[in-house]
């Protein structure tokens, strides 16, 4: 009889809703369709780096879909070519580590950060499979990571919550959404709560104009306006706001507080009363939603045959509509930023939200 393919699993980055139903994807799939084995690795990459491993069974994945998180944890800061606070270059023992297992590929579900190191392990010599997960939404190559849609829908009710006591007090409310250097967060939340303004990277922002777009809602009877911004804005004096620098991390810079900076900005040069609403790790937790859950199922399956068929250094991708798979290097090589000619950019200003600009 032929050996059971056994196939090693690992979340890597910032946690986000939708890891379950991939985990839960790629093990029905591999139990379900071929008969193998999966092996899950805990915290990461931290879980190849020092063995800790979990054997997934039909039970393991049974009611996982709805859960947010990750039932194998994670971490953004182990690097087996730069760990711990040393970084020490432990990608050998890694390798070790895989082979001892006797694991037929690993699947790396993460962002940038995360198929980044997927790579340089594919090139020492382990099969590795992507699938991309970021709530940014900003890995090339697809049009859609799993997190993103479960992200936007929590920043889009937060900005729907806060409309009401902008309304009663009278009051300019900032809604600070994540994003790191792109504003597809911002973007898509900003557009379905009605933010009044949306700034994001790709569009530099005059704040005088933003307190425009203010005044001109007072002039009509509207005393109250709804600002969404991404944390990766620059504020008028081309820095980025950092809020702190994790050692070790595979991405130190923690972005975070542009949204104070805009408002003391916005009470000076208006008078207008602001509020800052930093959303933060709220974006990371929830169920995930239908979207999410589907995309997620769909990843898992494409990348257990993606296994099967030995295609190996590829990440699932979702493309028009089609679920396909595209070289990791590739997908990795540049941010995917918010094309200004983007449709929804021009519905936005259609109905006559400001970027700023």
């Amino acid at each position: 009889m032929a050996r059971k393919k056994r196939i090693g699993i690992l979340t890597g980055g910032g946690d986000c809703p939708g890891l379950n139903p991939a985990i839960r994807a790629v093990a029905k799939t591999a139990f379900v369709r071929h008969a193998a084995e999966v092996i899950g690795f805990k915290d990461g990459f931290e879980g190849l780096i020092e063995y800790q491993t979990r054997e997934l069974h039909p039970e393991d994945v049974s009611g996982i879909l709805t859960k947010g998180g990750t039932i194998l944890g994670t971490s953004n800061r182990a690097n087996p070519f730069a760990y711990g606070e040393k970084k020490r270059d432990v990608s050998k023992q890694a390798l070790r580590n895989f082979r001892s297992l006797k694991l037929d590929a690993l699947i790396c579900i993460g962002g940038d950060g995360t198929l980044n190191i997927a790579h340089q392990l594919y090139r020492l010599g382990i099969p590795i499979v992507g699938m991309p997960k970021t709530i940014d939404n900003d890995l090339e190559a697809t049009d859609y990571t799993i997190g993103f849609d479960s992200a936007v829908a929590v920043a889009t009710e937060s900005i729907d919550n806060v409309h009401s006591t902008a309304e009663s007090h009278h009051r300019v409310m900032i809604v600070e959404v994540m994003g790191r250097y792109t504003g597809w967060l911002a973007l898509y939340a900003g557009v379905a709560g009605g933010g009044d303004v949306i700034l994001i990277p790709e569009i530099p922002f005059d704040i005088k104009k933003v307190c425009q777009k203010l005044d001109a809602r007072g002039e009509i009877g509207k005393r109250f306006s709804i600002v969404v911004v991404a944390e990766g804005v620059k504020p008028g004096d081309s820095q980025l706001v950092v809020k702190r620098r994790v050692k070790g991390s595979t991405d130190p810079i923690r972005l975070g507080g542009v949204g104070y900076r805009i408002a003391e900005q916005i009470e000076n040069l208006s008078g207008l009363e602001t509020r800052v609403i930093i959303l933060g790790h709220l974006q990371r937790g929830g169920k995930p939603t239908d979207f999410d859950r589907i995309l997620a199922t769909q990843f898992g399956r494409k990348a257990v045959e993606l296994v099967t068929s030995e295609k190996f250094g590829y990440m699932t991708s979702l493309r028009g509509g089609k679920i396909t798979s595209v070289p990791i290097k590739g997908a990795i090589a540049r941010l995917k930023k918010v094309k200004l000619n983007l449709p929804l950019i021009e519905a936005a200003r259609a109905v006559g939200t400001s970027f700023g600009d």
